[in-house]
Protein backbone atom coordinates (compact mmCIF):
# COMPACT_ATOMS: atom_id res chain seq x y z
CA UNK A 1 0.00 0.00 0.00
CA UNK A 2 1.24 3.72 -1.17
CA UNK A 3 0.26 6.41 1.35
CA UNK A 4 0.01 9.76 -0.31
CA UNK A 5 -1.51 12.67 0.46
CA UNK A 6 -4.56 14.66 -1.05
CA UNK A 7 -2.00 17.47 -3.44
CA UNK A 8 -2.41 16.98 -6.80
CA UNK A 9 -0.03 14.65 -7.58
CA UNK A 10 2.20 14.16 -11.05
CA UNK A 11 1.88 10.13 -12.13
CA UNK A 12 4.67 8.69 -14.31
CA UNK A 13 4.30 5.76 -16.36
CA UNK A 14 6.36 3.15 -18.56
CA UNK A 15 4.55 2.46 -21.67
CA UNK A 16 5.75 -1.08 -22.96
CA UNK A 17 5.38 -3.63 -19.79
CA UNK A 18 3.50 -1.33 -17.87
CA UNK A 19 0.58 -0.32 -19.53
CA UNK A 20 0.78 -2.26 -22.69
CA UNK A 21 2.27 -5.82 -24.19
CA UNK A 22 6.19 -4.98 -23.92
CA UNK A 23 7.31 -4.17 -27.27
CA UNK A 24 3.56 -5.72 -28.66
CA UNK A 25 4.19 -2.39 -31.45
CA UNK A 26 6.53 -4.21 -33.14
CA UNK A 27 4.23 -7.76 -33.42
CA UNK A 28 0.94 -8.06 -33.42
CA UNK A 29 0.10 -4.42 -32.49
CA UNK A 30 -0.53 -3.09 -29.18
CA UNK A 31 -2.25 -3.97 -26.16
CA UNK A 32 -3.51 -3.14 -23.12
CA UNK A 33 -2.57 -4.96 -20.19
CA UNK A 34 -5.23 -6.43 -17.57
CA UNK A 35 -6.49 -3.95 -15.07
CA UNK A 36 -4.69 -0.96 -16.50
CA UNK A 37 -8.04 0.87 -18.06
CA UNK A 38 -9.39 0.43 -14.38
CA UNK A 39 -6.98 1.34 -12.46
CA UNK A 40 -6.27 4.47 -14.81
CA UNK A 41 -9.40 5.77 -14.43
CA UNK A 42 -8.93 6.33 -10.79
CA UNK A 43 -6.32 9.26 -11.19
CA UNK A 44 -8.28 12.58 -10.42
CA UNK A 45 -8.74 15.03 -13.25
CA UNK A 46 -6.81 17.88 -11.58
CA UNK A 47 -3.60 14.65 -11.29
CA UNK A 48 -1.00 14.90 -14.21
CA UNK A 49 -0.02 11.81 -16.48
CA UNK A 50 3.36 11.16 -17.68
CA UNK A 51 4.31 8.67 -20.40
CA UNK A 52 7.59 7.57 -20.68
CA UNK A 53 8.92 5.32 -23.34
CA UNK A 54 12.16 3.83 -25.33
CA UNK A 55 9.80 3.58 -28.34
CA UNK A 56 11.78 5.86 -31.21
CA UNK A 57 9.34 8.97 -32.26
CA UNK A 58 7.96 7.35 -34.77
CA UNK A 59 5.83 5.66 -33.10
CA UNK A 60 4.78 8.50 -30.57
CA UNK A 61 1.31 9.57 -33.17
CA UNK A 62 0.29 5.39 -33.10
CA UNK A 63 0.71 4.55 -29.37
CA UNK A 64 -1.04 7.81 -28.12
CA UNK A 65 -3.78 7.12 -30.46
CA UNK A 66 -4.14 3.62 -28.88
CA UNK A 67 -4.14 4.37 -25.53
CA UNK A 68 -6.75 7.24 -26.19
CA UNK A 69 -9.26 4.91 -28.45
CA UNK A 70 -8.66 3.06 -25.27
CA UNK A 71 -9.78 5.41 -22.63
CA UNK A 72 -6.25 6.25 -21.37
CA UNK A 73 -5.36 10.04 -21.21
CA UNK A 74 -2.18 10.95 -20.98
CA UNK A 75 -1.11 15.04 -20.34
CA UNK A 76 2.65 14.62 -21.42
CA UNK A 77 5.07 11.93 -23.26
CA UNK A 78 8.47 11.40 -23.74
CA UNK A 79 9.63 9.10 -26.61
CA UNK A 80 13.31 8.13 -27.60
CA UNK A 81 14.26 7.45 -23.83
CA UNK A 82 17.36 5.31 -23.14
CA UNK A 83 16.18 1.43 -22.25
CA UNK A 84 18.41 1.70 -18.91
CA UNK A 85 17.18 2.63 -15.81
CA UNK A 86 15.20 5.99 -14.72
CA UNK A 87 15.85 7.40 -11.53
CA UNK A 88 13.93 9.71 -9.94
CA UNK A 89 14.60 13.14 -7.97
CA UNK A 90 12.42 14.82 -5.74
CA UNK A 91 12.63 16.85 -2.56
CA UNK A 92 11.00 16.09 0.38
CA UNK A 93 8.58 19.09 1.73
CA UNK A 94 9.73 20.53 5.09
CA UNK A 95 6.76 19.42 7.12
CA UNK A 96 8.54 15.40 6.71
CA UNK A 97 6.24 14.56 3.46
CA UNK A 98 7.79 12.09 0.78
CA UNK A 99 7.36 13.41 -2.75
CA UNK A 100 8.38 10.58 -4.75
CA UNK A 101 7.56 6.97 -4.69
CA UNK A 102 8.62 4.22 -7.36
CA UNK A 103 7.58 1.07 -7.98
CA UNK A 104 8.80 -1.56 -10.25
CA UNK A 105 6.11 -4.01 -11.83
CA UNK A 106 6.95 -7.21 -12.97
CA UNK A 107 7.50 -6.85 -16.72
CA UNK A 108 3.28 -7.26 -18.42
CA UNK A 109 1.32 -7.45 -15.06
CA UNK A 110 0.37 -4.25 -15.00
CA UNK A 111 -0.82 -2.04 -11.88
CA UNK A 112 -3.47 -3.83 -10.56
CA UNK A 113 -1.86 -5.28 -8.09
CA UNK A 114 -0.66 -1.24 -6.59
CA UNK A 115 -3.01 -0.11 -3.94
CA UNK A 116 -2.79 3.66 -3.03
CA UNK A 117 -4.63 5.37 -0.72
CA UNK A 118 -4.88 9.25 -0.14
CA UNK A 119 -4.83 9.82 3.27
CA UNK A 120 -5.22 13.38 4.56
CA UNK A 121 -3.55 13.37 7.31
CA UNK A 122 -0.02 13.35 5.15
Amino acid sequence: MIRVSTLPKTWIFDLDGCLVAHCGHLGEGDRLLPGVREWMAQIPEHDCIVLLSAREECYRDSSLAFLKREGIRIDHAVFGLPVGERILFNDRKPRGLDTAFAVNLPRDAGPSEVAVECDPAL
